[in-house]
């Protein structure tokens, strides 16, 4: 303890130096701490009790107000889920959804189509009884047409993914069958009846146009697949086919799909159009293509002409009469180009084929060319 001596404060020589100032009368912490705590509960008990009156009062209010949802739901035709099951009868009224997802104009150009399929549609090997036929062609057709994953397909439908695998692939099958009784070929007669004015003026003999047209692939992880499916001119995997349409625009002929180191020649050597027994040609026909596709020694037996653009073979410039007719089978042979590009819209042919629909690759490139030929003829009469 400290002593005073006169007026100054004096230390004990044992003394240690505090901070804390020690008075008999303080309050002890505890008991001060006590009192707050109990004025905070009792604040607490009071808000509490007007939080519980209040709740109760709105959950009334609420409620009162959900009376009337019901009848207004029924009135209006509002779904209680979010996200129902996808189907074409939802659309039957949406034309623009309808041919976004399909390609075709509008609901009943879709079941124009469907009921061309015939009563063959209720007997496939896959029976998915969750879904009608018409909802299954339905997506197959989106997965063709936007080159949606099965994932997503399955959230639409509310089916399984491996369902939902299996109607895709079941419904290509069908629809390559089915569409492959259609005979597109047409007759030198029908050529020339519905040929444009303008066409016919100038390659009044074309009896079809050909071009070639690649569909990317997954890189295959064999090797030899890897060299085989190989393009030099897409600079990636893919699979080659070799299409063909009328003057008029509409898709007559369909290759198999080849690995995409195949040449045009290579394709054309083993297509049906060689084939005599078929009798695909008259004599004095032509055929219309690119300059790449040299193949004039092969249809000579049949005696069928094709026009090429003219080869330089040496010479520096063309001849004037020969730029004059160059020109001409360009703006015809654009026509190939139009067709390939309006099948192209089916999203599945412009994205990576994946390994697992590989296999599929011709009838998928078959099915989307032939089901271009369902819609609206992309070439007029004066064309």
């Amino acid at each position: 303890m400290p002593f005073f001596l006169g007026s100054r404060k004096r230390l004990l020589p044992d003394a240690v130096p505090s901070l804390f100032l020690f008075r008999e009368n303080s309050t002890p912490r505890s008991s001060k701490y006590s009192r707050r705590d109990d004025v905070d509960l009792s604040v607490v008990n009071n808000v509490q009790m007007e939080v519980e009156v209040g709740n109760e009062a709105e959950v009334k209010e609420e409620s009162d107000d959900l009376d009337g949802i019901e009848p207004l739901q029924q009135e209006m035709g509002v779904h209680c889920t979010l996200l129902g099951r996808f189907g074409i009868d939802n659309l039957e009224n949406d034309p623009k959804r309808v041919q976004y997802y399909t390609s075709f104009r509008d609901y009943e150009h879709f079941m124009l189509f469907f009921n061309c399929l015939g009563p063959a549609v209720n007997e496939l090997n896959y029976q998915c009884l969750s879904l009608t036929p018409k909802d299954q062609l339905f997506m197959c057709l989106l997965k063709l047409r936007q080159n949606k994953e099965d994932i997503e397909l399955s959230f639409l439908f509310e089916v399984s993914e491996s369902t939902v695998s299996k109607i895709v692939i079941t419904w290509i099958n069908f629809l390559y069958f089915q569409l492959k009784e259609i005979n597109i070929w047409p007759s030198r007669d029908i050529v020339t009846d519905y040929m444009p004015d303008d066409f016919k003026n100038k390659f009044a003999t074309t009896r079809v146009i050909l071009d070639a047209t690649e569909t990317p692939i997954q890189k295959p992880s064999h090797v030899d697949a890897q060299s085989v499916t190989w393009s030099s001119y897409k600079h990636k995997n893919t699979i080659k086919t070799m299409i063909g349409c009328t003057p008029r625009g509409t898709v007559s002929y369909v290759s198999d799909a080849y690995g995409g180191s195949a040449s045009d020649r290579q394709i054309i050597e083993k297509s049906e159009l060689l084939q005599l027994n078929l009798n695909l040609f008259e004599p004095k026909d032509s055929i219309m293509a690119d300059r790449g596709i040299m193949v004039q020694d092969l249809f000579a037996a049949q005696d069928v002409k094709v026009n090429t653009p003219t080869m330089l073979k040496g010479k520096s410039q063309l001849e004037p009469e020969e730029v004059v007719r160059d020109r001409r089978v360009a703006s015809k042979r654009i026509h190939i180009e139009r067709v390939i590009g309006l099948a192209k819209t089916f999203k599945i042919l412009k994205n990576e084929l994946p390994s697992g629909k590989l296999i599929l690759g011709s009838r998928i490139v078959f099915v989307c060319f032939s089901i271009a030929n369902f819609r609206k003829c992309i070439v007029n009469e004066n064309a």
